[in-house]
Parts: C-alpha cells; sequence; structure tokens
C-alpha cells in the first residue's frame, strides 16, 4: 500500500512489483528460469558463500525467525538474482522482486514495504541506485521493521508510524562502491561473487544441457566454457547458441569440433572476445598507435558512449590483461597486442 497525503492509501502498479512462488523455481513453465539452479546444494563454484547461508538459512528456520538483510555483490551473470530466488525457496517464503531505478518516491517503497507478508523476501536488484530520499526510507524498515508515514501537510501535518511484518531484504548490486554506508551497514550478511573457474562452469553447461535436452560432450562443454568468460550467464547464452548450430549443420550432438566451429561462426574467440571487444583493442592498437588515448575519444572513435565503454567493454578487458588504465588514458598492453597478432610499436615497452 501507498499513503499519500490527501489520497489515502493505494496498491502498488501490476507493473512495479512481481511476486513469485519461491517454491516453483526451476520448473517447467518458466524456460529462463528453468536454467537457474533450484538449491543451495545446485549452486556450484560459491562454495563460502553457499556453505555460510546454508548455516544462517537453517538457523533463521529453528528460531522461527526472518533471515537477517542479504546483500549480494559481484559483476553481471555471477547468479545474484538466482541466489536471491534459491534463499526464498530454502526459507519457503514468497519472494517479491522490484528493482532500484523502479522505486522513485517514498510511496513506491512504501507500497512495497506494507504489501509484504510475514516472513517474505524482498528483494531489490541494482539497490545502488535507489534515491537518497527511498534509501532513507528503508532504514527503520530494516532495523526496526517499522515505517514512518507523514500524514497531511504544513503545520497540521503528523506522523503515523506503521508495523511492518518481519521480512528479509535482499540487495543486489554490481557497484558496491556506489552503496552509501549507512545502507551497507544495515545488511547483516554480505557476500561478493566471484567469476567461475571453467570447470564449474563446465559443470553449468552439462546441467543447462540435460534441461535443454541437448546431448552434449565433456570436451563440448568444456569448449564453450572456456569461452564464457567466468558467467554463466555467458556460458548458457553460449550454449543456445551453439546447439542452434548443431541442429541446423551437425546431427545435434555438441561436442569440441561443433562447439568451436559454432563458436567461430558467433565471432567469440579463445578469450571469450567478441566482435565488439576485438574492435576496441583494434581501435587503439591502429588508430591510436597502442594509445594512451582518452575515454571519450574511444568511445567515440568506436561509437558507443562512455558508460557503456567503462561497464560493459572495459571490466572483462583489463582482468584478461589486454588493456591498462594510466593516468593519460587507455592503452592496449603487450598482451593486447600478442592476441590481435600484431607487432607492438616502438616505444610502447614504455606504456606497460
Amino acid at each position: 500500500m501507498t499513503v499519500e497525503p490527501g489520497k489515502g492509501i493505494r496498491t502498488p502498479d501490476a507493473d512495479q512489483i512481481q511476486v513469485h512462488d519461491a517454491r516453483a523455481v526451476g520448473g517447467d513453465d518458466d524456460f529462463d528460469r528453468s536454467l537457474r539452479p533450484a538449491k543451495l546444494t545446485d549452486f556450484v563454484n560459491q562454495v563460502q558463500v553457499t556453505e555460510q547461508l546454508g548455516v544462517f538459512i537453517e538457523a533463521a528456520r529453528r528460531r522461527g525467525e526472518a533471515l537477517d538483510h542479504v546483500l549480494l555483490a559481484g559483476p553481471p551473470g555471477l547468479g545474484k538474482t538466482s541466489l536471491a530466488h534459491i534463499i526464498a525457496a530454502e526459507l519457503d517464503a514468497p519472494l517479491v522482486q522490484t528493482a532500484g531505478p523502479a522505486l522513485e518516491r517514498k510511496a513506491d517503497i512504501a507500497a512495497f514495504l506494507t504489501a509484504l507478508e510475514p516472513g517474505s523476501v524482498f528483494f531489490i536488484d541494482e539497490i545502488h541506485r535507489l534515491g537518497r530520499a527511498v534509501e532513507e526510507t528503508l532504514y527503520p524498515a530494516m532495523e526496526d521493521r517499522s515505517l514512518p508515514v507523514v500524514l497531511g501537510q504544513g503545520a497540521g501535518a503528523r506522523t503515523v508510524t506503521l508495523d511492518l511484518p518481519q521480512f528479509t531484504l535482499i540487495g543486489a548490486t554490481t557497484r558496491t562502491g556506489l552503496l552509501t554506508t549507512p545502507l551497507r551497514d544495515r545488511f547483516g550478511v554480505c557476500h561478493r561473487l566471484e567469476h567461475y573457474a571453467p570447470e564449474h562452469l563446465r559443470r553449468i553447461v552439462m546441467r543447462s544441457a540435460g534441461i535443454l535436452e541437448t546431448e552434449v560432450t565433456e570436451d563440448g562443454a568444456g569448449a564453450i566454457a572456456s569461452r564464457a568468460r567466468g558467467t554463466p550467464r555467458v556460458a548458457n547464452r553460449l550454449l543456445r547458441r551453439v546447439r542452434d548450430y548443431a541442429q541446423v549443420r551437425g546431427t545435434g550432438e555438441v561436442d569440441a569440433g561443433v562447439a568451436a566451429e559454432a563458436l567461430e561462426l558467433l565471432e567469440v574467440d579463445d578469450y571469450g572476445l567478441d566482435r565488439h571487444d576485438r574492435r576496441l583493442l583494434l581501435t587503439i592498437a591502429e588508430k591510436f598507435g597502442g594509445g594512451p588515448v582518452g575515454l571519450s575519444t574511444l568511445a567515440v572513435a568506436i561509437g558507443e558512449e562512455q558508460d557503456s565503454v567503462e561497464d560493459v567493454f572495459e571490466p572483462y578487458l583489463l582482468q584478461q590483461g589486454l588493456v591498462k588504465r594510466t593516468p593519460r588514458g587507455r592503452v592496449l598492453t603487450e598482451r593486447g597486442f600478442e592476441h590481435l597478432g600484431l607487432p607492438a610499436p616502438e616505444g610502447a615497452a614504455s606504456l606497460f
């Protein structure tokens, strides 16, 4: 419900709120969700995270209390949303889901909080994008499970405190540094998800192939996993496209050879770089002599926004040591030149 001065109480709009029966996660009725792990034991790679969460969830269930608020951080595609669904399923609780950008006013967050059932899991994706006023409304809700509401305006205004049921807030963020300290400190459980090793991604590919009813050999799964950039979401996306290739130009079975042919058609190389990644590297190498080149200049040169270069392209290139940030701009590293098959220009060694 939302309380607005002079307008009483209204329920949240249907397009703002998503309520999931957490026990249905992994069901056949939702294809995309079926590829997500349904239990903590199915969630590979993040062993320390899942072991700790398992203990906290079991303790909360034994005490009959809501789980403490959980903050999940890490790059996109590593399973933060999946983990939120799993937590709700393990608690046998309904999951209410929204995103930070959708909560523009205090009334928006009040609508969600007052509509929660006891024990619910309230999941806010991109929580770092909450406005300051909305964020401050969360403070008493998280600490005291109360919601102060101002009724009326001017001198006649008065504050009424609404009691909220027990609930667990799960926040997901790709930019931990943008969270304010007061908000971050109110989460009792904080975890950061890391990129997956190839062997863990291979297990994910094999599991997803079984759900998709696709025959994939161990070598075929390994070929996909090695180019998935350490990210399960990328691995599943590549698996679907390789499956398409195998059905159209092969026998339907995905082995190492078919996977390699399909990924070559998709222009995904051994590092997991696609055509857009290589275009950025080639632009630095050929147009700017390996750099340094400023971010704004580089963005214009490849026809992308600066935010896209910084948030979409650069993180993985930096992790792979192909690009380097310097005070004067972006520089292609020696490894970057080797990957492109180009000789490093004279004098470039001083920049590495």
